[in-house]
């Protein structure tokens, strides 16, 4: 199974028909992250046959050059924003050390963690500004997929938006790390010291499966 049949799915109805037109439209009108052929992009780099974390963010960064399509990662050649300074302070002091200090995630999801935003576009300087566009919908029904069509899927949630999604993950069939948002404004409130990195690899060595390298 691939991607293709979700997204078959998705293509058939009316909300995401209507979601493709508003954001078509923002990018003619606007400033929009990522770049247009980076929306998808997370699912390119992580094929679901290979899936084994989903990663779950709020929406893209909203500042020029940042965004690249993938939740929490950026371009090599920027200076890491401060969520991605506050993963990489706790996969640190979790497991050592990580191979992305250059805050480009691509290798994770190469690995197989899907990085995903529950909004995947955003306006430039306006945080959640695509919130009502139907992108919710849209990564609802993405994450029910692969949890009715998957299993042994560990699910890090981080803050209120992607915790919400737990109810429509399949406990009995998945696994679920959820806590606070690296967010500089909400990290110190039990970010740092949640170990996600090394329980997600607890769990996959456990299941048979490789770990990742964080």
């Amino acid at each position: 199974m691939t991607w293709d049949r979700f997204f078959q799915e998705e293509q058939s109805k009316e909300y995401y028909q209507k979601l493709m037109n508003e954001v078509n439209k923002a990018y003619e009108n606007s400033v929009v992250f990522p770049p247009k052929d980076k929306i998808f992009y997370a699912f390119s780099l992580t094929p679901l046959e290979n899936l084994k974390v989903v990663i779950l963010g709020q929406d893209p960064y909203h500042g020029a050059t940042q965004a690249q399509g993938l939740a929490f990662s950026t371009p090599s050649n920027i200076t890491n924003p401060p969520s991605m300074r506050n993963m990489l302070k706790e996969i640190e002091d979790d497991i050592g050390s990580s191979v992305c200090q250059n805050g480009d995630l691509s290798s994770w999801a190469e690995n197989g963690v899907l990085l995903i935003n529950a909004i995947l576009t955003v306006e430039e300087s306006k945080p959640k500004s695509h919130h009502k566009l139907g992108w919710e919908i849209f990564t609802d029904n993405l994450i029910k997929f692969i949890s009715s069509n998957c299993k042994d899927v560990v699910f890090i949630l981080w803050g209120s938006s992607a915790i919400k999604k737990e109810k429509i993950i399949d406990k009995s069939k998945h696994h679920i790390l959820s806590g606070v948002h690296p967010s500089p404004l909400s990290a110190y409130r039990g970010f740092f010291g949640c170990k996600h990195f090394s329980k997600t690899n607890k769990i996959l060595k456990s299941l048979g499966k490789k770990e990742i390298i964080w």
